[in-house]
């Protein structure tokens, strides 16, 4: 209701009577001022809607000025024939500030993380919570549903006290939440800035009546999960990748994780085969090890099991593949299962 109260704030500096706004979003105004009260996203989203358009102000008396009806139209519209997501990106922070100036986006690549941070040049007292949140999720909403992927997020933090509705941000924005830091920001894995935009003129006209949606509700679909999963896997040799264990990592839910990996044509199993057989297959390239070590090593409790599976995988047996010459790992593995209730659960 926090978020409900600093719209109404709107309604207050701009003397417009927000009763409509209210019914149509089926807020009760007696409940508008109950500390514990929740609303649905939906019904955040019909005010938030209203609003706007009753307004005619985007930011909903953030900014110093007004952002007519269509502002953000216009930074979805600007971005949409980047080649890449990364310059798409570039693309919304640098046409950001033709709309404002009292806040600036940024974007940051270090040690493959991209991060996003506000930087905040006005004072936005009461709004300044739905302001910062709201900003970072139109940038998250529209980047994916401008690569159709879900873009998880590996932490999102604010310059604020942790308000007593703070449960409701890892709502927003799935991932680490942390309170009392210096900027706003959101961080997210810097491979997503590689993929390609798979929107055009149609679907962005489509998308536009309806595109607090995207501000308010999360994205499902992750293009890259099972590629995210598979490094994971191969970072962290020595963990057991159950399915719960794995999806917590990847801060999916575990019926998620396997359907997702399902709907990309392959499966958890077949991702950790693959991890198997690239690292068996590099050890027996360097020649240092017994096969029989190798087969321990990666988790395999004989020789004789591991080289039937790393049979099915390479196609020949783990002495022949150390012995033939410029032997590489295939871009796909074959392999369907270890076998003899020798594959990890």
């Amino acid at each position: 209701m926090a978020f409900v109260q600093a719209v109404l704030r709107a309604y207050r500096r701009y003397g417009v009577d927000p009763a409509a706004a209210l019914r149509l979003a089926q807020i009760a105004p007696d409940a508008v001022n109950l500390p514990q009260a929740r609303v649905t996203a939906r019904q955040f989203e019909a005010l938030c809607r209203a609003a706007m358009q009753e307004l005619d102000d985007e930011a909903l008396g953030w900014f110093s000025r007004r952002l007519p009806w269509g502002s953000y139209g216009l930074l979805c519209r600007g971005s949409l024939t980047a080649p890449d997501l990364g310059v798409a990106l570039k693309r919304w922070c640098r046409h950001h500030r033709l709309l404002t100036e009292d806040l600036l986006l940024h974007l940051e690549l270090r040690e493959g993380i991209a991060t996003l941070a506000i930087e905040e040049r006005r004072d936005f007292g009461a709004l300044r919570e739905l302001c910062l949140v709201t900003t970072l999720r139109y940038v998250h909403g529209y980047a994916c549903w401008l690569i159709d992927s879900r873009i998880p997020l590996l932490g999102t933090e604010f310059p604020l006290r942790r308000p007593a509705h703070g449960d409701v941000h890892p709502l927003l924005f799935p991932g680490p939440v942390r309170f009392e830091a210096a900027r706003a920001s959101m961080s997210l894995p810097a491979q997503y800035l590689e993929l390609r935009p798979r929107r055009d003129e149609r679907a962005l006209q489509a998308m536009l009546p309806n595109a607090l949606s995207l501000t308010v509700l999360q994205y499902r679909r992750d293009r890259l999960l099972a590629s995210r999963a598979r490094a994971l896997m191969a970072a962290r040799p020595e963990e057991a990748h159950t399915a719960p264990s794995l999806a917590a990592a990847l801060n999916v839910s575990t019926r998620t994780l396997h359907r997702q990996l399902r709907d990309e044509g392959t499966s958890l199993q077949q991702l950790k085969d693959a991890v198997r057989f690239e690292r068996a297959a590099q050890m027996l390239r360097q020649g240092r090890q017994a096969i029989k070590q190798v087969a321990l090593s990666v988790g395999f409790a004989s020789e004789k099991t591991f080289a039937r599976a790393f049979g099915a995988w390479a196609g020949q047996s783990p002495s022949a593949y150390r012995g033939a010459p410029g032997a590489t790992a295939p871009d796909r593995h074959r392999a369907r299962g270890a076998g003899d209730g020798d594959a990890l659960q």
